[in-house]
């Protein structure tokens, strides 16, 4: 589905349900945002909708794990936890307690592009909302001292445990993505980062993380809700325009990694049923053909009716499930099938269907009533998500990110809408040839035979560690 839900002003309620029964018929969506930007470089996004006495607050750095340099991996993520600690006049605890008593449940995430906070309140306490996001951008170092960052970094050790290392199929993603990218590639450590990189990361360097990439001007907040315009203005000035403009960012850059044969790995877990995982390099965030592989997920796995749910779930019943996406981001994408084998059958028995059924996309188009049902899920799922102002403020900011518009509600549903199925089929050609695949078969412990045959074995031992790391202790 789109990345991001449209912002509807003014009949909400009446789009919500007037849904398109097709894209002929598709109303047009509309936003009113007003963005203007500080003299220090923060771009500030307000949009008024009075469905609800609330208001979320939404603010993005530019900085995600793409930002990090190899071996000194992890830096984004611990930000994350390290920025509800608390800042010059906001006391450690009471970031949570604050917004509590406004109705409010502060949160954070890191991806491999941006770093954002979130949160939704009583629309009475903007004032305080905006005090506590400026004075952690502009006064965190204040308040941050080695004791405190060691506790957040034994948090996020602790985090990485949980997650990755003693979780079921948890180290699938990171062994994707250290075979799909080169070892100096943006996108090839996982976002968590790596145990070693985290034990050995200095004060110094930490501080110097956030001095570089959390600063205004490498920043946007979205202000969304029951607002008056004026006052949001104001206030957002009032609070952020102090703060001093940072030292221009680095750009970063990196060319797609071109995946010239198939990789095909196996990996032991303490896993009951084995899953198979294949991933290809695909287009950025908003390029072109993310859209049409978007929209190629969605027929391949989007609902019960889909093509390989059908195949291999229901007529041949060799999976439990089934799931694709397109994850687009800055520099490239990802497309990925995810797939549980059924008690008493294998993955190469999955992979032979899934194979057959890409070569069919490849071969002959979906039928337009396919696409069809695809493009109006979609539409569905994106009104139904306008409902929340938080939602909103996170879809402005990442139109803002990616497209640098963050008006651009209307262009992106319009992509999906322009979508035919001869263009859906030729994104597949593109983009997704057996060769150009990394193939992952994650299997009880010892149960080769599960996998996809010609399966290379991932060495399962101190995973938890840079490769550099393992190399050494090799």
């Amino acid at each position: 589905m789109p990345r991001s839900m449209r912002v509807l002003t003014g009949a909400l309620a009446v789009l919500a349900v007037a849904v398109p029964t097709s894209p002929a018929a598709a109303q047009q969506v509309r936003v009113e945002a007003e963005t203007f930007q500080l003299p220090n470089g923060l771009t500030v996004i307000l949009h008024r909708d009075t469905t609800t006495p609330t208001i979320a607050t939404n603010i993005w750095y530019h900085v995600g794990s793409s930002h990090e340099r190899p071996g000194r991996t992890g830096f984004a993520h611990l930000f994350e936890h390290i920025m509800f600690e608390g800042s010059k006049n906001v006391p450690e605890g009471k970031i949570d307690e604050w917004f509590a008593e406004v109705g409010g449940a502060p949160n954070g995430s890191t991806t491999t592009d941006r770093t954002n906070y979130m949160q939704s309140f009583s629309s009475n306490a903007l004032d305080m909302a905006l005090f506590i996001e400026s004075d952690r951008m502009g006064w965190l170092l204040d308040a941050m001292s080695p004791a405190s960052v060691d506790g957040q970094r034994d948090v996020v050790k602790n985090e990485r445990r949980q997650s990755y290392d003693n979780r079921p199929y948890g180290l699938a993603s990171q062994v994707i993505t250290e075979a799909l990218y080169p070892p100096t590639h943006p996108y090839s450590w996982p976002v968590i980062g790596y145990m070693d990189h985290l034990s050995a990361a200095a004060y110094e360097d930490v501080v110097d993380f956030f001095r570089t990439y959390y600063a205004p001007n490498n920043a946007s907040i979205a202000i969304v809700g029951d607002i008056d315009i004026d006052e949001a203005r104001r206030l957002a000035t009032k609070w952020f325009a102090g703060i001093p403009r940072g030292e221009p960012v680095p750009p970063l850059a990196a060319e797609p990694p071109i995946v010239s044969s198939q990789q095909r790995l196996v990996l032991d877990d303490r896993v009951q049923l084995p899953r198979l995982y294949l991933t290809w390099v695909s287009p950025r965030a908003y390029a072109e053909d993310d859209a049409a592989m978007d929209a190629l997920a969605q027929l391949l796995t989007g609902g019960k009716n889909s093509r390989l749910y059908q195949r291999l779930v229901y007529e041949m019943q060799i999976a439990d499930d089934v799931v694709a996406f397109q994850r687009g981001m800055r520099l490239n994408g990802e497309f990925r099938i995810m797939a549980t084998a059924r008690a008493g059958h294998t993955l190469g028995e999955i992979y032979d269907v899934i194979m057959e059924e890409l070569a069919r996309v490849q071969r002959e188009s979906p039928e337009a009533r396919e696409l069809e049902r695809v493009i109006n899920q979609n539409e569905i799922a994106f009104l139904e998500r306008l409902e929340r102002v938080a939602t909103k403020a996170d879809m402005l900011n990442e139109y803002l990110f990616y497209t640098g518009d963050p008006e651009y509600f209307e262009e992106d549903l319009e992509r999906y809408r322009a979508l035919t199925p001869a263009a859906v089929s030729a994104a597949a050609r593109r983009w997704l040839q057996p060769e150009r695949s990394i193939v992952l078969s994650v299997v009880p412990a010892g149960r080769h035979e599960l996998a996809v045959p010609e399966s290379r074995p991932v060495p399962n031992e101190n995973l938890e560690q840079s490769p550099q790391a393992r190399k050494g202790a090799a």
